[in-house]
Parts: C-alpha cells; structure tokens; sequence
C-alpha cells in the first residue's frame, strides 16, 4: 500500500471499505515453522537483528519463505558490515526495503494492516490505586 502510513486502529475515527477493493485470500501454511539457527559468521549486528526477529511478535506469521528471505538479508547486513570502506548507502536501502517486507518497523506493519500489542500487566499498586479511586468517586456522588 503506497502513501503514508496508516494510523492505528484505535486511532482511526473512520472505518472505511478497503479502498482498491480486492479481495483478500486465504490459505492455509505450515502449522508450526521453525526459524533457522544464525550463521556464525555473520557480523554482530546481523546476529542481533536476526535473534530479535526470532522474538518479535510478527514471526508468528512467517512460513519457510520468509526465514529464508530473513536469512539472505542477516546476510546482506553481514556482509555490508564487514566492507573494508564501510557500508554502501545504496545497499543499505536495498536492505531496509527487503527488511521492510518482513514486517520488522511498525510502519511496514500498519502498511499491511497488521497490528502488535503488548500485553498489559497491572501491578497491585495500580489495581489499589484504581479500586481508591473508585471508592472516592462513589463518595462523591453521595454528596
């Protein structure tokens, strides 16, 4: 989808039909894919990248494809990382495109309308200080 990024959901006031009107498939993959281990070879920063794609929430839509494809761009990094005279500004383009298909910034996401959310834990602390809160506002409309 071209053009800017897209708001969140929950920061949409409208919810529009998708716009170009195309259908979206259905199919089914892999039930269970497992990432593939680093190269040890790579450069430091490829392994960080590669290891905390491993985590990121999106990885659980990745089929066999897309770990290869996350392969080949740990790869690239490695290997622009490691150039004598340093990385080359028109590679490093290539790569954050290519790393841009696999979901890896929250803009990539919000372009292919996929969402992540952090699970909220509250703490007693907050749950005291909310039910307090409460207490006092049900004290307040008895007066």
């Amino acid at each position: 989808m071209p053009g800017p990024v897209p708001k969140r959901s929950d920061q949409r006031r409208r919810r529009n039909k998708d716009s170009d009107g195309v259908p979206t498939l259905h199919a089914s993959g892999q039930a269970v894919v497992k990432p593939p281990t680093e190269d040890k070879t790579w450069h430091i920063y490829a392994k960080n990248w590669f290891r905390s794609l491993k985590r990121s929430g999106q990885a659980q839509f990745y089929q066999d494809s897309d770990w290869q494809e996350a392969r080949l761009v740990a790869y690239l990094i490695s290997t622009e990382m490691k150039r004598e005279t340093g990385p080359r500004a028109g590679m490093m383009d290539v790569i954050f495109s290519r790393a841009d298909n696999l979901m890896t910034t929250e803009g990539a996401r919000r372009r292919l309308r996929v969402e992540l959310h952090a699970t909220k834990e509250i703490s007693e602390g907050e749950n005291a200080t909310v039910s307090i809160l409460a207490a006092y506002r049900e004290e307040m409309k008895g007066e």
